[in-house]
């Protein structure tokens, strides 16, 4: 299994979304997330960090609310953004800061 560090320096684009299982919006994140991971297939990977859970990896990336995306492509933040979002608005931010 790969660690969370070699799956963020991969090629392959990667939305990490951190969470709380308390956080409404959080909640209506989740069939957004959906849509745009089977909408992007093997060309993005989608993962879910919860803060909760994890605390020492919302600390490592500044996490001080929730829902927080963040977008890596090869070890490299990319973009980051509090607050909930369509796959729509995601798919446009994912091209326009990938490229792909």
């Amino acid at each position: 299994m790969s660690s969370f560090q070699d799956i963020l320096n991969a090629d392959t684009p990667v939305l990490v979304d951190f969470f709380a299982e308390w956080c409404g919006p959080c909640k209506m994140m989740a069939p957004e997330l959906k849509k745009l991971a089977d909408a992007h297939g093997a060309k993005l990977r989608v993962l879910k960090v919860d803060v909760d859970k994890n605390p020492q990896a919302a600390m490592h990336y500044g996490v001080r609310g929730v829902p927080t995306l963040i977008l890596f492509q090869k070890g490299q933040q990319l973009w980051r953004q509090s607050g909930a979002m369509t796959a729509g608005q995601l798919t446009s931010i994912i091209r326009q800061k990938t490229g792909s």
